[in-house]
């Protein structure tokens, strides 16, 4: 049971969602970095960055499996990880260089792109030597660049729309703590189905922390 549930939250945390993520918590954190206002313009956002960071990837993994050219979609062997982190970092890219000079798409949300970008050339490289855990420089990259855009271009709150009015606030002191308490269940979840050791959680959580402030820096 124990496993099963860990399943669902490596899925859930898959580090191919993170960008998805953040997207629409920088709509939550501060709605006014878009210039584009209106909900079918900011639909279009969120539908090209699923598209570039989650569908296209995807197909891509789907695709190399298909041909053999890897062995299982878990890349659970790092020359597995090769063409997957090629294919994915060419479409973040494409992301990144398609949005850093649209007007319409804030600098919070730009360099967090750039630094999943850079995180995924470091796992990329790194993979020649040690493999490094995805999911944890996913989340790794999840917290430091929410605290990065909170700090620097959100509010002390978050509003919760539920729709018909309804909705709540949430401190900024709140997410971050449940950020944490993601990235720590992320991490042992990927211990307890037995797809990382210790030092590759901890090495891909450096990864993803790093290249966050990385990009901050560059932008």
């Amino acid at each position: 049971m124990g496993k099963y549930i860990a399943g669902i939250v490596s899925y859930i945390f898959h580090p191919l969602f993170i960008v998805s993520y953040v997207l629409l918590l920088i709509m939550m954190i501060n709605p006014y970095l878009f210039s584009i206002q209106d909900p079918k313009g900011k639909g279009i956002i969120v539908i090209f960055t699923i598209a570039l960071t989650i569908f296209f990837p995807i197909v891509s993994i789907l695709m190399m499996r298909g041909l053999a050219l890897i062995k299982s979609i878990h890349m659970e062997d790092k020359y597995d990880r090769i063409g997957p982190l090629i294919a994915t970092s060419v479409f973040y890219l494409w992301l990144f260089l398609n949005l850093k000079d649209n007007p319409g798409i804030p600098k919070a949300f730009s360099f967090f792109i750039l630094g999943s970008v850079i995180a995924l050339f470091i796992c990329f490289f790194l993979n020649i030597f040690q493999k490094v855990s995805l999911h944890a420089a996913g989340v790794g990259g999840l917290l430091v660049g929410v605290i990065l855009i909170g700090q620097n271009y959100g509010y002390d709150y978050i509003n919760i729309n539920l729709g018909s009015g309804a909705g709540f606030k949430v401190h900024l002191l709140a997410l971050y703590m449940i950020i944490i308490f993601i990235c720590g269940l992320t991490m042992t979840s990927r211990l307890m189905v037995g797809a990382h050791s210790k030092d590759e959680l901890y090495g891909g959580f450096f990864v993803g922390s790093v290249s966050q402030l990385i990009a901050f820096a560059i932008l």
